[in-house]
């Protein structure tokens, strides 16, 4: 259910980039719904985003998932008009940014909403420190305390003893926590993530999405996390919308892309996901039978499948499943093993 744009930590109703010298009389017609190649012959347009809405809740890690040319980093540039969309509405922290002055939307920027890119854009004749206090020297503020301030903020992203190194002197992963931290340092409301850790080493890039995980743990942004790897989607997303030729085909928990995937495209993203460490009790549970025994061990309803199996191999009694002090349902033996069975055949399982 979504919230009003105006309450939403970032809310966006029927965006809309369209590129080309035509773009307003694209618009203005059907010719807007061709697809992808059929509107660059016909009219020598791209419709990059295409009548996109969704909120942001307060808080949330929402990521937007898609391949090369779904219309995913244009889109999250469109929030902070860094591209300037052809129509739609973009809230944030309840201003409408498309009605914002020039002035205002750098004061947005530079106060509000911090961005961090792939390509870390870390100026190489500046120390550590001085880099992360950059957003702060450009507000303007005194030199003690913007040093103290990206201090701290070092120390929050285990960059501890590295202030007065240079960018060229750190390692790949070093330089994206400094970018984290620069984006850190001037206290946004939102962080806007445009896939930066996609041209990290594996090894490196999981550290970095953890790195993310317990960095919204302790300070809590809204964060909007941009990437194409399915895997650290699932991992960092509280919801997720993936986009295809410029529009959303689905938004959900990673629970529901994965177990009820909305059509042959989200299905064949979410295929080779391991469901039973994505979905939990809640979606194979079922009403306990007629005389079924209710004394068996007790979990929530929120449990990952993987994580039940142990509980009910050292029990011959159902799992009670429950939401609170709310049975939810019943799982036995029968059913773990009829479900992890089937996660070869690419079943679509449905929520109780």
């Amino acid at each position: 259910m979504r919230v009003s744009p105006d309450s939403a930590a970032i809310g966006v109703e029927g965006l809309w980039k369209i590129f080309g010298p035509k773009a307003a009389k694209v618009l203005a017609c059907d010719d807007r719904f061709l697809e992808p190649a059929a509107l660059r012959e016909k009219t020598g347009c791209t419709a990059a985003v295409r009548d996109v809405s969704f909120d942001v809740r307060p808080g949330e890690v929402f990521v937007v998932m898609g391949l090369s040319g779904s219309g995913k980093s244009t889109l999250v540039r469109c929030l902070t008009r860094l591209v300037e969309p052809t129509a739609g509405r973009v809230v944030i922290g309840g201003e409408d940014v498309g009605a914002a002055t020039p002035a205002r939307l750098r004061e947005l920027r530079r106060h509000h909403v911090s961005m961090v890119f792939q390509h870390f854009g870390l100026l190489p004749h500046r120390r550590v420190i001085d880099n992360v206090a950059y957003g702060l020297e450009v507000q303007g503020r005194p030199r003690a305390e913007r040093h103290a301030r990206a201090a701290e903020i070092l120390s929050l992203v285990g960059l501890d003893g590295h202030a007065d190194a240079f960018p060229d002197q750190l390692s790949g992963g070093m330089q994206q926590r400094v970018g984290l931290a620069r984006a850190l340092a001037v206290d946004p409301q939102v962080m806007l993530f445009d896939e930066p850790f996609s041209a990290l080493d594996p090894l490196i890039r999981r550290d970095m999405q953890a790195e993310v995980i317990r960095l919204h743990r302790e300070v809590g942004k809204t964060m909007v996390f941009i990437t194409h790897d399915l895997s650290e989607a699932l991992k960092l997303g509280e919801r997720i919308a993936i986009m295809r030729a410029g529009s959303i085909v689905q938004l959900g928990t990673p629970e529901e892309l994965v177990g009820a995937p909305a059509d042959d495209y989200v299905a064949d993203f979410v295929r080779d996901v391991p469901r039973s460490h994505v979905l939990s009790l809640r979606w194979i549970s079922r009403p306990p039978e007629p005389g079924e025994p209710l004394d068996g061990p007790e979990l929530p309803a929120s449990t990952v499948i993987k994580d039940a199996i142990a509980a009910a191999s050292e029990s011959s009694r159902p799992i009670r499943v429950v939401d609170g002090d709310e049975l939810v349902g019943v799982v036995d033996r029968v059913d773990l093993l009829t479900f992890l069975s089937g996660q070869d055949t690419g079943d679509t399982v449905t929520a109780a």
